[in-house]
């Protein structure tokens, strides 16, 4: 199984401090960010990594990161550069050749979990009825993220940051998907489109996999936030800090 970081965009609500580097080289408390996330790709048992990148200090990040020696023997990190910010489903599309028809867990890279996710990982890789896993989590401001709406045990439909969210369960940024997902990516660029926004929306993709029928949620354990914003920066940082004390 692979593994893709989607570490580009632009991290404008974190300006001034991304205005002359990438937001995933801020720290969170005593790393930078893109640290934490690759910890906790490696920690689920993914040493095959491909990193999306963008925007500012390209360069910065390859240099910190290298080949990926310093998180494991046998973790390997390549990356591949997304010329524009034009969503989350285009910068996967990006991975088509490296993830080569394998099965593949996508994480943002922004974003901060508590524990790893080996257990999931294993189960994917022999689930043969499941196409996506979708990792839910329930938050008290749903209307920033896309919202699952889950009945008997299943999601039946994810409305992108929507006014009146359905439930309070977040879609988190880690999706598990089969090697068919940029047939899924596509089939959205031929059916649906780029969004009001310019972006191709992973919501559309996640939402042919729940017509396929093929979805399955994981509900989070433990703490996790995005780090996009001043107030979750902090938040993730003293998470950290106090876990670590």
């Amino acid at each position: 199984m692979k593994g893709v970081i989607l570490a580009g965009g632009t991290g404008s609500r974190l300006s001034p401090l991304t205005d002359v580097t990438n937001k995933h080289l801020l720290p969170v408390y005593d790393e930078p960010m893109l640290y934490k996330v690759i910890h906790t790709m490696v920690e689920s048992g993914i040493t095959e990594i491909q990193i999306v990148l963008g925007g500012n200090s390209v360069g910065d990040i390859v240099r910190l990161i290298g080949s990926g020696k310093d998180f494991g023997e046998d973790v390997k990190i390549s990356y591949v550069y997304q010329d524009r910010a034009g969503g989350i489903a285009e910068a996967l599309s990006l991975n088509e050749h490296f993830v080569d028809g394998d099965k593949v867990a996508v994480i943002l890279g922004d974003n901060i979990f508590e524990k790893d996710f080996k257990k999931y990982v294993d189960a994917f890789r022999n689930d043969y009825t499941h196409e996506c896993y979708l990792f839910l989590k329930e938050v008290q401001d749903p209307e920033r993220f896309g919202v699952a709406e889950v009945e008997d045990g299943k999601v039946v439909d994810i409305e992108e940051k929507p006014d009146e969210p359905k439930s309070n369960y977040a879609v988190t940024g880690l999706y598990f998907y089969n090697g068919n997902v940029f047939d899924i990516i596509k089939q959205v660029i031929d059916e649906i489109g780029y969004s009001d926004r310019g972006e191709l929306e992973i919501t559309d993709v996640n939402n042919m996999y729940i017509n396929r029928g093929t979805v399955k949620p994981v509900f989070v354990d433990g703490f996790w936030s995005d780090a996009g914003k001043f107030d979750t920066l902090l938040k993730c940082a003293n998470f950290i800090k106090d876990k670590s004390e």
